[in-house]
């Protein structure tokens, strides 16, 4: 589906990165050694559950994140982006410091920082990025800045890096370098996934397990709502959250809310009547784990269909509990329930970004068609909608 101001997704692969390739040689004068690929994510459940020991299933988008890169010997980091204003970002490797604010140059640079500080030995490079992932929309396009950077890296460097290591790296950039305290579900996604799956992973000990998820085979679509809404990690609001569950966590006497049993959940919210606010972080997590699982059983039965009230119920918790929605959110999710969708939820960090609508394949034009119309009624910007396919992770292109 390409239609309601859609993003295009990433076909014509050898086209963008031929022209990614002649971009890197208009800016530095050379052609480059290689060509990297990491894709954005939609998570179809569990959410802000990483950074709580939990149970997370993103799957990769087909829309990627592009870098262009050589290795350079003298010990500096020139970075460029077709989309960003202000040319080439030149650091010396010896200089970089946690830059919190820093700009979109920091997510790049904080995975250089975090390799050299991991005691890999990465050099100097040039790199090049173009990027078809929307930027605001909780889509991650700066896990996909930073693991399509550590793929590079680790290439141009032959350092032997694992996928899920480089998601770590790249993860330990964005909290001890840009200052952002993101879980480990973005990076894992977006270093690996595989095509035609979605990835459950246990973010404690970060098993893996791919999921088949053929949505098309089932005459099932999983469209994509961005809401154009800027969604944004670094305000605050996504550390109050954390903080709260960290909370929680303590008062409950374990180490993180992925220990407290749902079965058990009464008696824990009942230890927490004195304060509120933690009390609805710990239902929407301890309920969010148990959706997770669910999702997983009735994907493993082939119950694809049943997944969609699930999607609908982390919403609310995400909604009523978390309060991490906004009205243009609320409106895709409630505009596609009653257009016929079989389930709706906000996915993402929050406060905006994307909604994700599960279809029925022959009532996916009319959803969207829906959507976009109550948009216009309220006097929102056109929302971008778009399919979800599950596609690969991280890979070298050229």
């Amino acid at each position: 589906m390409a239609a309601h101001g859609a993003v295009a997704p990433a076909t014509g692969r050898t086209h963008r990165a031929q022209h990614t390739a002649a971009q890197f040689t208009a800016v530095y004068g050379a052609a480059p050694t290689g060509i990297w690929a990491a894709p954005g994510r939609v998570n179809l459940i569990g959410e802000h559950t990483d950074y709580n020991d939990g149970f997370v299933m993103p799957l990769a988008l087909p829309h990627t994140a592009l870098a262009a890169a050589s290795a350079r010997a003298d010990g500096v980091l020139r970075l460029h982006s077709g989309g960003a204003d202000g040319g080439i970002v030149e650091l010396r490797l010896d200089a970089l410091r946690p830059t919190p604010q820093g700009g979109w140059a920091a997510y790049p640079a904080g995975v250089v920082w975090a390799m050299r500080e991991a005691g890999l030995p990465v050099g100097g490079a040039d790199l090049h990025y173009e990027s078809t992932v929307p930027t605001g929309a909780g889509l991650s396009s700066s896990a996909a800045l930073e693991v399509v950077t550590a793929l590079a890296l680790n290439d141009l460097y032959a350092l032997g890096q694992e996928p899920q290591r480089l998601a770590q790296l790249a993860q330990r950039a964005e909290n001890a370098f840009v200052g952002v305290p993101v879980g480990i579900m973005d990076q894992t996604a977006a270093a690996c996934c595989t095509a035609g799956h979605a990835l459950f992973l246990d973010t404690r000990d970060l098993t893996r397990r791919q999921v088949p998820f053929d949505l098309a085979a089932e005459g099932l679509r999983l469209l994509v709502v961005d809401t154009r809404v800027q969604h944004e990690l670094g305000d605050g609001a996504y550390a109050e959250r954390r903080a709260g569950c960290e909370r929680g966590a303590r008062a409950l006497g374990v180490r993180a809310l992925r220990d407290v049993p749902y079965a058990h959940l009464p008696e824990a919210l009942a230890g927490l009547a004195g304060d509120p606010v933690v009390q609805a972080l710990v239902r929407h997590i301890v309920t969010e784990n148990h959706r997770v699982e669910e999702v997983m059983a009735c994907l493993d039965a082939g119950r694809t269909r049943a997944l969609g009230p699930l999607l609908t119920a982390g919403h609310a918790s995400l909604r009523d509990d978390f309060k991490i929605s906004c009205r243009e959110l609320d409106l895709a999710v409630d505009t596609a329930q009653a257009a016929g969708a079989l389930g709706a939820r906000m996915t993402g960090g929050g406060f905006g970004g994307s909604a994700i609508v599960l279809v029925e394949e022959a009532d996916a034009a009319a959803v969207g068609t829906a959507v976009t119309e109550a948009f216009a009624a309220a006097g929102h910007a056109t929302p971008r909608i778009f399919e979800a396919v599950a596609s690969a992770g991280a890979h070298r292109v050229a």
